[in-house]
C-alpha cells in the first residue's frame, strides 16, 4: 500500500498547478497539450523538435490563463521563468530555433516552421488581429526579419521582426558588460520573462543555469498588452527545425498570473542530453549479437549482395569538401522516394535545363519540387555548390526557397525546393482553357515579383544575379502570390564588387544586348528581364511569337509601335476585357519598356522600379521616340546592319540560350 501511494505521489514533485499559474519542475506526470514533434521523453524531458528535417512542434499549458481581473480591466503583472537547451548534431551549428508564446488560441496549425518558428506563415506574419506575443531564441539569421545575427533574443507582437532584439547574453551585476551567450552551446540555460502590469513594461533576462537572476535584464521595452492581449489566453513553447538537425529541449516551467512566478528546483530538472549520447545505442547491439557465427556469415553475404545492387541505383558523388555543406544536401535515396522514382506523373515541367518533379519528403511529410540539372563539366563545381548552399539562406516571403541539392556520380545535379500548390506563372497565363488572371492578381504578382528581386540585388548580405527572370520561373504560392524561383542559375557576388560571370545563360527574348557582347550578367541584366516580364503579364503574350504576324513576333516591338501610334492599351491582354485602371496598365507597359531600355545607363534599378509600383516616385517622361533613337544609336555605335530585327532583345542567337519553357 505504502509503494502505491509513493508511486502516486511521485508525479506531484515534478507539477504543481492552480487557476493562477503553474511550476513543473521536469515533466513526468505534467498535464500539457502538444503537437508535431513535440513529447515528454522519459528522463522527463519537454523536446520540442528531433532530428528529423523540416519538423516544428508545440507544447501548451492544456488551460487558458486570464491574464486580466476583468474584460475591460488591463492587463495584469505575471511572469514566467524556464531552463532550456539547444543540442545540436554538429558542434556550433543550428537550425532555426524557438520560442515562448502567448497565443489566444490553441491551435497554430496553419504556421509554418522553419524561419517562421511555427508561430505564424507568409500570409499572417505581421497581422494585428494574431494577438500573438513571443519571445524567440533565434538561431539563424533570416534577413527578411531583420534579424540582427544567428544567435539572438528577440520580443515578438504578432510578427517575426522583433519590437526589441539582443545578442543571446547577460549582464554583468553592474549592468555595464553584456556577456554573450551561445544559444547552441548545447548548455542549459535559465530565462525570466516578466510583464509590469502598472508601467507596462515587458522585460526578458537571461543567464547559464546555476547562476543568479542578473540584476538587469537583457531587453526591455515598454508595451501596452492591454491592446493586444484578450483575458483569456494559452501559453506554450513552439519549436521549428530546418535541414540541419537539432532538438530543442525545456526543462522545467514555472508562470504565475499577478504576481512572481515559482523558483525552479534546479536540483531536480532532468539532464540534458549530449550530442555523443546519439551513439548510445552501439553497447547494446554487441549484447544482442547471436553466438552462432556461421548464421552472422550468411547474413551478412546476403546483406552484402543486396547492399551492392542498391548503392548502384542509388550511387551519389560525396567529395571532402562537401563535408561543410552536408544540412543543404539531399540522399539521392530520398529523392528518388519523395518523388516516386522520378515517375512522369510527378512531372511538373520541363525547359531548357532540366525537369521539375513534385514529391514529398518521407520523414516530414513535407511536399518539394525537385529539378534534374545536368551538369557534366566538374570544372568550378566546388564554387557552384557554395553558391547553391548561400543561396539556400535566402529568406523573403517573393521567392522560392532553395532547400538544398544532392549530386549523382553521372554529373546530374538536382535541386530541392519548397513546393508552389498553384505552380507556374506561366501556366495561368497561356495555358489554362477558360482561367483569366485577374488585372489585381496580376498586379499584386507583379508587385511581389519586383519585392524579391530588389532582395536578392540589395537587401541580402551579398548581390545576387537571378539571370533567369520569366514567367514560367515565377511560382504562385497557396494564396496566389507570385515568388521569384529557379535559383539554378543565379550567381551572388559581394556589394561593390565585379560580378565576373562571363557565360551567356538565359532564354531567348529576355537576354539584355550588352549581355551576348560582353558575357557579364549584372543587376541591369535581370532589370531587363524584369522588363520584358512586365510587358509578358500585361500583354498576356510571349516575348517571342514566331507564329504571328511579323510585326506581332516581338512583344516588345509591338507595344513601341503601338504606342507610336497612340495605343499603347492596345496592347494589354484582351481577355482582360478593360477590367484594369487606365493609368495602371500604362503605368506597368511604360516602366516595362523603360526596363527593358536598350542602354542598361538608361534602365532604372529595382529600388527605383519598386518605388514607381508603390507610387512613391512618379515614372519618368520618355517617348516611344527616345527608344527608338537609343536602339538605333545602340545599332550604329556597335557596327550591326541596319535591317538586322529591329529590337536587340531578338538580335541575336545563341547555342547556350535556352529555347524558353
Amino acid at each position: 500500500m505504502f509503494l502505491k501511494l509513493v508511486i502516486w505521489l511521485l508525479p506531484l514533485r515534478f507539477a504543481v498547478s492552480s487557476e493562477d499559474g503553474f511550476t513543473f519542475s521536469g515533466f513526468i506526470g505534467a498535464n500539457l497539450s502538444r503537437d508535431g514533434a513535440a513529447v515528454v521523453t522519459p528522463e522527463g524531458l519537454l523536446r520540442l523538435t528531433n532530428t528529423t528535417d523540416q519538423t516544428k512542434g508545440h507544447a501548451f499549458y492544456p488551460v487558458p490563463l486570464h491574464f486580466r481581473p476583468s474584460p475591460t480591466a488591463n492587463v495584469l503583472t505575471f511572469s514566467t521563468t524556464f531552463v532550456f537547451g539547444i543540442v545540436t548534431e554538429y558542434n556550433g551549428f543550428s537550425s532555426h530555433g524557438f520560442a515562448f508564446f502567448i497565443s489566444p488560441s490553441n491551435d497554430l496549425s496553419t504556421a509554418l516552421g522553419v524561419q517562421y518558428l511555427g508561430l505564424f506563415n507568409s500570409s499572417s506574419n505581421g497581422d494585428p488581429s494574431n494577438h500573438i506575443i513571443a519571445v524567440e531564441f533565434d538561431t539563424i539569421l533570416n534577413p527578411e526579419f531583420e534579424d540582427i545575427n544567428d544567435n539572438h533574443v528577440g520580443i515578438d507582437v504578432n510578427s517575426l521582426i522583433s519590437n526589441k532584439s539582443s545578442t543571446a547574453g547577460y549582464f554583468s551585476d553592474q549592468g555595464n558588460e553584456l556577456k554573450n551567450l551561445s544559444l547552441v552551446s548545447v548548455e542549459p540555460m535559465q530565462v525570466w520573462v516578466e510583464y509590469d502590469g502598472i508601467k507596462m513594461q515587458f522585460s526578458v533576462t537571461l543567464s547559464p543555469m546555476g547562476t543568479s537572476k542578473p540584476n538587469h535584464p537583457l531587453l526591455s521595452s515598454t508595451i501596452n498588452l492591454s491592446s493586444i492581449m484578450f483575458d483569456a489566453m494559452y501559453v506554450g513553447f513552439s519549436g521549428s527545425q530546418g535541414l540541419s538537425r537539432s532538438s530543442h529541449y525545456i526543462l522545467g516551467w514555472s508562470m504565475k498570473i499577478d504576481g512572481r512566478a515559482n523558483d525552479l528546483n534546479l536540483s531536480s530538472l532532468p539532464s540534458l542530453p549530449r550530442r555523443n549520447n546519439l551513439e548510445k545505442g552501439a553497447n547494446h547491439l554487441r549484447a544482442w549479437l547471436p553466438s552462432s557465427l556461421s548464421v552472422i556469415v550468411l547474413m551478412a553475404v546476403a546483406l552484402a549482395t543486396f547492399m551492392v545492387i542498391r548503392k548502384r541505383k542509388f550511387a551519389e558523388l560525396v567529395e571532402d569538401w562537401e563535408v561543410q555543406y552536408g544540412p543543404h544536401r539531399f540522399s539521392y535515396k530520398d529523392l528518388y522516394m519523395a518523388t516516386k522514382g522520378f515517375a512522369d506523373k510527378e512531372l511538373l515541367g520541363s525547359g531548357g535545363f532540366g525537369r521539375v518533379y513534385r514529391g514529398t519528403l518521407r520523414t516530414s511529410n513535407m511536399e518539394v519540387a525537385v529539378k534534374r540539372v545536368s551538369h557534366e563539366s566538374r570544372q568550378g563545381m566546388r564554387e557552384f555548390i557554395a553558391e547553391i548552399v548561400s543561396m539556400g539562406q535566402l529568406r523573403h516571403r517573393n521567392l522560392v526557397q532553395l532547400l538544398g541539392y544532392c549530386r549523382q556520380r553521372n554529373g546530374e545535379l538536382l535541386l530541392v525546393y519548397e513546393f508552389m500548390p498553384n505552380g507556374s506563372l506561366d501556366k495561368l497565363l497561356f495555358g489554362m482553357d477558360g482561367f483569366i488572371l485577374d488585372w489585381r492578381q496580376r498586379l499584386r504578382i507583379i508587385k511581389g515579383v519586383a519585392s524579391g528581386l530588389l532582395y536578392l540585388h540589395q537587401g541580402w548580405e551579398k548581390v545576387v544575379i537571378h539571370r533567369d527572370i520569366k514567367a514560367s520561373n515565377v511560382l504562385l504560392d497557396s494564396e496566389m502570390n507570385g515568388r521569384l524561383g529557379d535559383f539554378g542559375l543565379a550567381r551572388l557576388y559581394d556589394h561593390g564588387t565585379d560580378p565576373h560571370t562571363t557565360h551567356v545563360v538565359g532564354t531567348m527574348g529576355y537576354i539584355a544586348p550588352e549581355l551576348t557582347r560582353t558575357g557579364k550578367a549584372t543587376t541591369g541584366t535581370d532589370v531587363f528581364a524584369f522588363g520584358v516580364f512586365l510587358l509578358e503579364v500585361a500583354c498576356g503574350r510571349k516575348p517571342l511569337d514566331l507564329g504571328a504576324p511579323e510585326e506581332e513576333e516581338v512583344l516588345v516591338d509591338w507595344v513601341v509601335a503601338n504606342w507610336q501610334r497612340g495605343e499603347i492599351l492596345d496592347s494589354c491582354d484582351r481577355r482582360l476585357a478593360g477590367e484594369y485602371q487606365v493609368e495602371e496598365m500604362e503605368l506597368v507597359l511604360k516602366l516595362g519598356l523603360l526596363s527593358c531600355h536598350p542602354l542598361p545607363g538608361a534602365r532604372p534599378s529595382m529600388q527605383r522600379v519598386m518605388h514607381i509600383l508603390d507610387g512613391h516616385v512618379p515614372l519618368p517622361e520618355f517617348s516611344p521616340s527616345y527608344l527608338s533613337d537609343s536602339i538605333m544609336e545602340f545599332l550604329t555605335d556597335e557596327g550591326f546592319d541596319d535591317n538586322m530585327a529591329s529590337y536587340p532583345s531578338s538580335a541575336y542567337v545563341s547555342s547556350e540560350v535556352s529555347g524558353g519553357r
